[in-house]
């Protein structure tokens, strides 16, 4: 989270303001406006009770930029569950968040778990969150957990500790694995993360089949068919609790086209369709949110960088690693996306990778809206009246999806799942 100001003095109230950035959004699209919200705490002990933080008695946090989409803002704000409290014969509203839900990373210790565990511990909907790896996550969980915020964290370490990780869960998410790397074929990808990610599904469906599930390791566009099939082997598959995490795309676009066209990035919106790897990552750029003009050339410049930004990321780092602060962002925003579905929220959109009947693939990546039993609608508008362009390119995009969907599909049969 980028914060723009934070000022602290001697004072007699505290106040704490935050703004959002837009999301892949909604129904119809209402621009995200840059308005501050601010909560008043007539006691730096009531901030205290917020957030852990150590008060001075007056603070002032603005935020220009926030995974927290316009929605989450408001869910934000939402969240606070006022209780009147007497105090020199004045009634004062307290505030206190809501943190009622307990996640779990699969995969916590790597490049993309570290950073996304140390964004989830911010959330205010989060109360407990474990933190699971075969190796090092200790070490993890001791720094995370001298961060004053007021959620648990909770160390797993090895496949005996990984049941424990999952007991009683609202949310999984997995970006365990080995990341790409310069030279790397997507085969070497999956044949080494396939395996990874159909172990610990399959301990999500013994521990906590109902929680939401997050797939953010690569090749996404195989592995939740792998994740799929190995819940429908278990018997509890429900095809709207398991998501492929497609933001960075999203985000990624969203930042491109606001840098390209010189728009305030929190108004920006890019639908993006299709899958989560080259040319199956399809943003709609006739779809931007406010509407912009663009030239043919500029429209195939930005959809070939937005295709291969994870690409320009892992040449970037010349071997030293790929995209996992983005990657870590965008994952944290669908999971916030997520606790405020589950929270009760009942505006909240994202693109995600689901099963999906909007095209003649099983899977594919839109819009959709989260409740609190999952996927509620997938929204099938952004791709209606496409561009000669984005139709050519979603007819091009679909073998190469359908081939990757199916190669997950049959690595997933032809092995024994634990009983």
């Amino acid at each position: 989270m980028k914060l723009t100001s934070c000022k602290m003095a001697a004072a007699s109230t505290a106040n704490f303001f935050t703004t959002s950035t837009a999301p892949c959004n909604s129904k119809p699209y209402m621009v995200s406006k840059s308005k501050s919200f601010g909560l008043r705490f007539n006691s730096p002990n009531y901030l205290r009770s917020f957030s852990g933080l150590k008060a001075a008695t007056s603070v002032n946090c603005e935020s220009e930029s926030s995974f927290l989409g316009k929605e989450s803002t408001a869910a934000l704000r939402d969240s606070f569950a006022p209780k009147a409290v007497k105090q020199n014969r004045d009634t004062v509203t307290r505030f206190q968040p809501r943190a009622s839900f307990k996640v779990a990373i699969l995969g916590a210790a790597g490049g993309i778990g570290q950073p996304l565990a140390l964004l989830i511990k911010m959330s205010p909907l989060v109360s407990t969150l474990h933190l699971y790896d075969i190796a090092n996550v200790r070490g993890v969980t001791a720094d995370l957990s001298h961060c004053n915020t007021p959620s648990q964290v909770l160390d797993f370490t090895g496949t005996a500790e990984l049941p424990n990780s999952l007991k009683g869960v609202d949310v999984v998410v997995i970006p365990a694995g080995v990341p790409r790397k310069p030279g790397m074929t997507r085969d070497d990808l999956f044949n080494i993360n396939a395996n990874i990610v159909k172990d610990l599904v399959e301990a999500v469906a013994d521990t906590c089949p109902d929680a939401f599930i997050h797939i953010i390791s690569n090749p996404v566009n195989s592995t939740v068919p792998i994740a799929a099939e190995v819940l429908k082997q278990k018997g509890v598959y429900d095809p709207k609790k398991l998501f492929g995490v497609t933001t960075p795309d999203v985000v990624r676009a969203n930042t491109f086209v606001a840098q390209k066209k010189n728009l305030k990035l929190i108004d920006v919106d890019v639908p993006v369709v299709g899958g989560h790897v080259g040319i199956t990552i399809l943003p709609l750029l006739s779809k931007i949110k406010p509407s912009v003009s663009l030239t043919d050339e500029e429209v195939e410049e930005l959809t070939v960088r937005i295709q291969n930004a994870g690409t320009e990321v892992v040449d970037a780092k010349a071997g030293a690693g790929s995209a996992t602060l983005s990657m870590a962002y965008a994952a944290a925003r669908f999971m916030e996306s997520s606790l405020r579905a589950l929270d009760g929220d009942s505006d909240v959109y994202e693109c995600s990778y689901v099963q999906s009947e909007l095209t003649e693939l099983p899977f594919f990546a839109s819009r959709v809206k989260l409740g609190k039993n999952g996927v509620e609608a997938v929204i099938p508008s952004d791709l209606q009246g496409l561009t000669e362009y984005e139709a050519k390119a979603l007819e091009a995009l679909k073998p190469e999806l359908k081939a990757s969907i199916e190669k997950g599909v049959a690595f997933a049969n032809k092995q024994p799942v634990a009983a």
